[in-house]
């Protein structure tokens, strides 16, 4: 059976990008194939250095899993710090991972130049976790060997080095690894924040997923739009409450705001609209969520039964890794 893998990392709490971004479509993705699904919290030590901060946020992202509706039943949902097999083959790919492949990842280059133009060392403030990220992501996917990943635009470079470590691999020591294909939904645009910018919470441009409905409400008044008047008509291309509407909405809805952009919807009226339909959506989320934070032992057996299911797995799989390398 096929099988598809996605992880989140537990750095704070999700916002709106995250759920239409990942959440959403690994849930859906669940349903059609056998699904790993992961709280990436050792990636997490990368930005966060506060334990409580790391261990609030895995509950926090857990529970959003599974209210979001997430079928553990049918998922294997673990937490990759359970799974230790994961830091074990992190070593062997490591072994296998190009430095000059690494020096293009793009979260790397992006702190090197940001260095260069503060006139600083290029290796300032650069963790060895943070230049080797990738390999422990590669370890992350090999592991399980999925034969999908579903990803993000901005995220494609993370599976390209996935899929070139393992072919490495293979052809040192024989085929084992599949290469994962991504599952990039092209036909929509990454939901960004509502200044425009990529949606974070360091920019402050960020919408809590499970806000409550008088903060969700002016979040979104605050999403940047044009002086154009009531009346006057609206561009969909480029607009970002437009951009919203086709995340939350199916082509019947997106048809007849189109219509309205058309006919000059004033962006007060647009924004109320919009709080409409997003709330509508999250709303039953936000109350199973609630439920979930306040039974936190539901949340930890939960994940302990995907735990136990997944190191066994990844130890089979381990055991013939090693084999192949003659360990």
């Amino acid at each position: 059976m096929d099988s598809s893998l996605t992880g989140i990392t537990t750095t704070g709490t999700p916002h709106l990008g995250n759920y239409v971004g990942a959440i959403k479509p690994a849930i859906q993705l669940s349903k059609k194939f056998k699904s790993y699904l992961f709280l990436a919290d050792y990636h997490s030590l990368i930005k966060v250095n506060d334990p409580d901060a790391v261990k609030e946020s895995s509950m926090k992202i857990a529970a959003t899993w599974l209210a979001c509706g997430l079928d553990s039943k049918n998922s294997l949902f673990y937490r990759q710090s359970k799974v230790p097999q994961i830091l074990e083959l992190n070593w062997i790919l490591s072994c296998m991972a190009p430095k000059g492949l690494l020096n293009r990842a793009h979260a790397y280059k992006a702190a090197v130049d940001l260095n260069k133009e503060n006139k600083n060392d290029e290796d300032f403030g650069i963790s060895h976790g943070l230049f080797s990220y990738p390999v422990l992501m590669s370890a992350d996917i090999l592991m399980f060997n999925p034969k999908y990943v579903p990803v993000g635009k901005d995220q494609k470079q993370h599976l390209e080095i996935t899929r070139d470590i393992a072919d490495k691999f293979n052809k040192t020591y024989k085929n084992f690894f599949q290469l994962p294909e991504p599952i990039i939904d092209e036909s929509l645009d990454l939901l960004t924040g509502t200044d425009g910018r990529k949606m974070s919470k360091s920019y402050n441009n960020s919408i809590d997923l499970f806000s409550s409905e008088k903060i969700l409400q002016k979040s979104i008044n605050k999403i940047k739009t044009d002086s154009k008047e009531p009346g006057e008509k609206k561009e969909t291309k480029d607009s970002i409450i437009f951009q919203y509407f086709n995340h939350f909405s199916d082509e019947e809805e997106i048809n007849e705001i189109t219509k309205e952009f058309e006919e000059g919807i004033g962006w007060g009226d647009a924004k109320k609209k919009l709080f409409t339909k997003i709330n509508q959506e999250i709303s039953p989320l936000r109350d199973k969520y609630f439920d979930l934070i306040n039974n936190p032992k539901l949340i930890e057996d939960t994940l302990e039964a995907g735990e136990t299911k997944a190191r066994d797995e990844a130890n089979k799989n381990l055991e013939k890794i090693k084999e192949k390398i003659g360990i």
